[in-house]
């Protein structure tokens, strides 16, 4: 047990005392699925009324807990304009990892963070949400990751995802003391170092820096157990001049938009060269080739998908244009068109992390299958593109 405050009080070995010149933080170290950090979190505000209460939520992961309406508010069609579809599938897959052990804990995961803001509301104490978007930690993540262990991440993610393994006793207890998706980040970050600095260190950095320049002299900090030594350590340097780049999507890299755009050139420039060498018909068949090539595999995703007539439609169609520019994949157009004509309910959106832990969940819930209607087009749309190109280049280097 540790003594912690000016008053005396006793509160277990979560909460660590921090004195920084005039201040004094409250770090409350939680499990984001267990019920003993819920009753933590509430004691420790209610008795030490602090001026303010930080929290390891971004404003939007605390519209998301706070908001039993929250899905009305959630415009699909404009996710998929600004190309977020992938973000969003990527955060359902861990808010069903963590929604799945905290139905067996008896706790939702992030009950204690979202306790902290109400417990907070109710004392009348300023709230500060001290968390980095986690749009750009995902975005952040996959652009540090090497290309052949993107495939690897993904696995990770799926396996996690359709795991049945009952948790023993031994390992809920451990849980219960552990922040449960700091312990997934921690063992991505062992796994592929190269996330390490990405998934632990960047947001430690970012929570220090965010709670200490929230307001008042008495702060109570509620964060992740496994951010708690990160964060004692970053809150006494100074990275105020590194917080713009942490916070800012990375850049494509040059290299990848040299790439994006050379493919679809060498193809063009293949058709047009077989029509000046060979003559106009060659290149008609060519052409067409082309477009079988990469329509009929991505209808026969989009149908795999179980999609709407109109969405295999727009595969075949779209597929052979967005193969050809690397502005906007075939998978983004299906999408949108099977949200236009397949539009999912708010109670599809309710269930979403529960659908999405078994297999036939995803053809089941009408949002799951806008992820299919994206990811499988999309997987055609590639296939053709290497088939119909490796045809094209070679009837123009063979006579």
């Amino acid at each position: 047990m540790k003594e912690q405050g000016d008053v005396n009080r006793v509160y277990s070995d979560d909460v660590e005392h921090l004195t920084i010149g005039e201040r004094e933080i409250l770090l409350v170290g939680t499990a984001h699925v267990s019920r003993g950090s819920v009753d933590l979190v509430r004691q420790v505000i209610a008795a030490e009324r602090p001026d303010c209460v930080c929290v390891e939520l971004d404003d939007k992961r605390y519209k998301a807990l706070s908001g039993r309406k929250r899905w009305e508010s959630l415009d699909l069609k404009e996710i998929i304009r600004k190309k977020q579809l992938s973000t969003l599938l990527v955060n359902l897959i861990l808010s069903s990892y963590q929604k799945k052990l905290g139905m067996q804990l008896g706790v939702m995961p992030g009950a204690e963070l979202l306790e902290a803001a109400r417990e907070a509301e109710k004392h009348s104490i300023p709230v500060s949400l001290c968390d980095r978007d986690v749009r750009v930690t995902l975005r952040r993540a996959w652009h540090e990751t090497s290309f052949f262990k993107k495939g690897y991440l993904l696995g990770i993610l799926l396996v996690s995802l359709f795991d049945k393994t009952e948790i023993t006793e031994e390992k809920l207890e451990e849980l219960k003391k552990k922040d449960v998706l700091s312990e997934l980040m921690s063992e991505l970050g062992a796994a592929m170092p190269e996330l390490k600095k990405v998934l632990i260190d960047e947001r430690d950095i970012y929570l220090a820096e965010k709670i200490k320049i929230s307001s008042g002299r008495k702060l109570v900090a509620v964060v992740g157990a496994g951010h708690v030594e990160g964060i004692k350590k970053r809150i006494r340097e100074d990275h105020s001049s590194v917080m713009h780049s942490i916070s800012t999507f990375p850049p494509v890299s040059s290299s990848l938009k040299a790439l994006g755009w050379a493919i679809p050139l060498l193809i063009i420039g293949s058709l047009i060269a077989i029509g000046i060498l060979k003559g106009g018909t060659a290149a008609g068949a060519n052409l067409l080739y082309w477009i079988l090539a990469n329509g009929i595999p991505s209808a026969i995703g989009a149908t795999l998908a179980w999609a709407h007539p109109l969405t295999i439609a727009s595969a075949f169609a779209a597929a052979p244009v967005t193969s050809l520019t690397p502005v906007i994949g075939a998978g983004y157009v299906t999408a949108f068109v099977q949200v236009l004509v397949r539009p999912p309910v708010v109670r599809e959106f309710e269930t979403v992390t529960e659908d999405m832990a078994t297999f036939p969940g995803w053809w089941k819930n009408k949002l799951l299958r806008v992820f299919l209607a994206f990811l499988l087009p999309g997987f055609g749309s590639m296939i053709g593109t290497w088939i119909g190109g490796v045809e094209i280049i070679s009837n123009l280097i063979h006579p």
